[in-house]
Formats: C-alpha cells, structure tokens, sequence
C-alpha cells in the first residue's frame, strides 16, 4: 500500500499536506485526528505537513526519514514531527502504529509551558519507549480515540491527555539525551535557540545573539563548548544549513534567490558555506 501526497503547483517542488486531507467521513474536526497504522507504507518523496505529530509504534521496521535524515523505525518507538518538516519513509510489513495529528493552532494552545520544542527535538525526533512507558502512552493514545467518537467531544480532556502524552514523552527523551536536561539547567541556552530560530535568515554572528542575552560572545561560546562541546556558531550554521536544504528541495527558486532569501548577498559565498557544512554543492544536492 502506497501513501498518496498531491503536489502543489508553482513554487512547492515538495509537497505541503494540509490536516484537512487525512480526515476521514467520521471525523468532524479537522484539527485534531487519530488514525491507525499497520502493515507496509511507501512515501516515495519527501512531503511537509503543518500541523504537528506524534507516531507510536507498538512494532516497526524500516526507514524514516525526517529534514533528511534516516532513522531505523522499530518497537515502542514515538516519532515527533513538527509543521513544516519534511519527511518520508518506507515502513514494512509488521508495522502497527498509532498517530495523533494536531493541527498548528490547537497544538499551540496547550504546547506553550511544555518543554517539548522543536528546537530542542529537531535532532532527536526518534524516542526509544520503555515497555511501561509505552503502555502509558498507549493508554492516553487510546484514551484519546475514545474521547473522539464521544458527541459531544470533550475537549478539555483532548487537551489534558495531549499535555500528558507531550510530558511523558519529554520525561523518557530526557532519559536518554542527556543534552536535553541541560536545556532545563541551563534556560539561557533555550533562548539562546528561540532567537536563531527567529532570526537567522539576517544574522549569522555570535555577537548578535549574544547581545540579546545580554552576554560577551566569548561567555556563550564558553557554555556552549562547556554543555555541548561545540561552538556557539554551529547552532547558527546547523539551523541555516537545514533551512537551505528545505528551500533546494521544496522549492523551485534558484540557487541564488535561495542564497539571498537566507541573507547571503554573493551567491558564490553560499555555495561555499553551504558545502563545508554538507560536503555537497547546492546544486548537486538538488540534483540528487
């Protein structure tokens, strides 16, 4: 069985999947859905939605690929997919999984004193599941799909389980990335995240973010080699280098219009930045 995607036209070379299009004739709200997975699933191209995701699988195999990187899908596992990354994969035959699909806004609503964030996950997207944790978040998953078929639908229960499912999921990811907790020690490196997130495109220097954390760059380059052993400056060229893959791949702009919307003036200048991160040219990775 083959997922299918409809590809926009114009300047969307990958497609971007609205929530709307998952609902089934039972469902009546779009926003928030549940919809179970089992046997082989093929997603042949790399496609975005925009709305946010939790995949539970109680058994998996195969491939996921998520902002284009692999990861091995297996037993008790919870994928976290956040609107606008891009993904595919090719689960196989003894795969059964569940999935929630939150739409944007509502994910919005009860996401905002969680310390689950896109920023902190984007490089841990895969959680391996304790056997009593993933009974716990089996539980909430199918607590939820009962809720659903409910008329009326209590949402205030939709949104508590959701919060504890985003909560037992930050607990068990903690458990095995350690750089998480530091997050939580160390709440200035968590802005320090936010801030790139907000303003990459226009500023690629240390000096900048350090300034608006009111600290030397020399101090937040210290607490990232001190927490993390990288520099301060590889969480700017890390987020720049994902968001220039999406654009080589998810668009149709040329090479130089991606280099100026990323606040590269001389395109030859982001060709070369663009291959020390990735040991591609942008042209040969589009190409690939």
């Amino acid at each position: 069985m083959r997922d299918s995607t409809k590809k926009n036209r114009g300047k969307e070379a990958i497609p971007m999947m609205d929530i709307r299009e998952f609902l089934s004739d039972a469902q009546a709200e779009p926003g928030f859905q549940y919809h179970e997975i089992q046997g082989k699933r093929v997603i042949e191209k790399f496609h975005r939605h925009d709305f946010f995701q939790f995949l539970l699988f109680e058994k998996g195999s195969g491939t996921h690929a998520i902002d284009f990187t692999d990861h091995r899908v297996g037993d008790h596992q919870v994928h976290i997919m956040f609107p606008h990354q891009v993904h595919r994969w090719e689960l196989g035959a003894r795969t059964k999984a569940v999935q929630l699909m939150i739409s944007q806004r509502i994910f919005e609503t009860f996401s905002a004193s969680l310390d689950l964030s896109f920023l902190l996950y984007q490089s841990h997207p895969v959680v391996q599941l304790s056997p009593k944790a993933f009974q716990w978040l089996l539980y909430e998953f199918q607590s939820i799909r009962a809720e659903l078929r409910q008329k009326p639908v209590n949402w205030n229960l939709i949104y508590l389980r959701s919060n504890i499912i985003a909560n037992l999921v930050n607990r068990e990811a903690e458990h095995h990335f350690s750089e998480l907790s530091l997050y939580r020690k160390k709440p200035v490196l968590v802005k320090y995240l936010s801030l790139i997130e907000a303003h990459f495109r226009e500023e690629r220097s240390v000096s900048f973010y350090a300034g608006l954390l009111h600290l030397t760059p020399n101090y937040l380059n210290i607490l990232c080699k001190r927490h993390f052993q990288v520099p301060a400056m590889f969480f700017i060229q890390k987020r720049v280098t994902l968001e220039a893959k999406r654009m080589i791949l998810a668009t149709d702009l040329s090479l130089k219009e991606i280099a100026f919307e990323l606040g590269f003036d001389d395109p030859a200048y982001f060709t070369n930045f663009f291959k020390a991160q990735t040991g591609s040219s942008p042209r040969a990775f589009r190409e690939q």
